[in-house]
């Protein structure tokens, strides 16, 4: 027992002796940050001073690099900025800037290669980049509170990610702003990652997700994209409280998603509101889907999911289906339609008649867009009136069988105006 004890009293002595030999390097304009990250040990902090430092940085150690007053560390345009080529680095408080632009090689300011894991930025400015940040082949990053600009003078097509995540478990992404970018936050093959209190914006898709299962995607803000939150491929995802809003094309994609749980979410002023194609045994719960010209549409084999008690207010089109048989929604406990005209005689909440979201006529203006300008004809009115009589030319439809007679969001109206201009 003696002995057990005095290895135990050694072993936390040295770590003591380890932790008090930290050493503190600084560097100043004019000096070299490469040379003093070359210096230090496992284990110190190099500390950089206000200034502009022309420098590509190699950081192989575990060390803090850390700015004072928000130094600027430039790239040149030429390859990466900053690659961090070791496990537990930390760099935090920098501007950094002017990497290289080649696609091929995925230039970017910051550069996590395979093998750093734990790796820490925080509270920096990525600017001018061609990727802000690649992330590859790494456990339990943390990437948190940075402003990141993409290179906005190339066309979309030819910028880098703002995130880029390949190959990673476990990262933590929380609170970037990130705007003029391809894609601002793009995952793949990621998986057990949370991204929280991020917003996003002038990008192709503010988050593309492709073959990542179990993320947690929640309060984030993804606005006047080309797409808001695309989530292709993936399985068992949390997709809740976001703000998804002007968004040109769709709001929230879901695209061959199972298993997935979409709640409480804001979709607002976008093309469509959710765009859902081949998506199964998912939850969409709490939502509250407005203003958009199509809030859902619905598509390709979508079938077997739960969808309760959202809103769909003021959307042009409601919904957006084309199948073979009707689609059953509110089974429990109902959806809450703007535009339904039924009564409700018991008292309970719920509409006594069922809500078709779409008929014939709907199915005829969608493959002849020009039938729209006879839609208040009574020769479209008697069509429609028709329709709903007769089974044989009823077309099928998203059917919710327990409306609600009033919006669970009691703020939706200012949500009404998110439209891109």
């Amino acid at each position: 027992m003696a002995v057990l004890m005095r290895f135990w009293l050694l072993v936390a002595g040295f770590s003591l002796a380890l932790s008090a030999g930290a050493a503190e390097w600084r560097v100043q304009p004019g000096q070299s940050i490469a040379a003093a990250v070359s210096r230090a040990a496992a284990g110190d902090t190099v500390l950089v001073e206000r200034g502009l430092y022309e420098e590509r940085l190699l950081i192989d150690k575990p060390i803090t690099l850390k700015g004072m007053n928000r130094p600027t560390v430039s790239g040149g345009l030429q390859g990466d900025t900053i690659r961090i080529a070791s496990p537990d680095v930390t760099i935090e408080g920098l501007i950094v800037a002017d990497s290289g632009a080649d696609l091929e090689k995925q230039n970017a300011g910051i550069y996590i290669q395979p093998g750093a894991h734990r790796a820490r930025v925080r509270n920096c400015d990525l600017a001018y980049n061609l990727f802000g940040l690649w992330i590859e082949g790494v456990k339990d990053v943390e990437i948190s509170g940075n402003l990141i600009t993409g290179k906005r003078d190339l066309l979309s097509s030819q910028r880098g990610n703002g995130i880029q995540l390949y190959n990673t478990t476990g990262a933590r992404i929380i609170g970037n702003r990130i705007s003029f970018v391809r894609d601002a936050i793009y995952v793949d093959v990621s998986h057990d990652a949370v991204f929280r209190g991020n917003r996003m914006h002038h990008s192709r898709y503010g988050t593309h997700y492709m073959n990542s299962y179990r993320n947690l995607w929640e309060h984030n803000e993804s606005y006047l994209n080309r797409g808001g939150l695309a989530l292709m491929e993936v399985r068992d995802q949390v997709v809740r409280d976001n703000i998804a809003w002007g968004n040109s094309d769709h709001g929230i994609m879901l695209r061959t998603i199972q298993d997935a749980v979409v709640e409480n979410n804001v979709v607002a002023g976008n093309g469509r509101g959710f765009f859902i194609y081949d998506a199964e045994y998912n939850i969409l719960r709490g939502n509250l889907v407005i203003d958009n010209v199509v809030g859902v549409h619905l598509w390709a084999g979508s079938t077997r999911n739960q969808v309760e008690a959202n809103d769909f207010i003021r959307n042009r089109e409601q919904v957006r289906y084309v199948a073979a048989r009707d689609e059953q929604w509110g089974v429990k406990e109902g959806n809450y339609w703007s535009n339904y005209l039924g009564w409700d005689r018991d008292g309970n909440g719920l509409g006594d008649v069922a809500y078709e979201a779409n008929d014939l006529v709907d199915r005829l203006t969608w493959r002849h867009p020009m039938v729209k300008l006879l839609l208040n004809s009574p020769a479209i009115q008697t069509l429609r009136l028709i329709a709903q009589q007769f089974p044989l030319l009823r077309a099928p439809s998203v059917v919710d069988r327990k409306p609600r007679m009033q919006p669970g969001h009691k703020d939706w109206s200012k949500w009404i105006g998110k439209q891109r201009d």
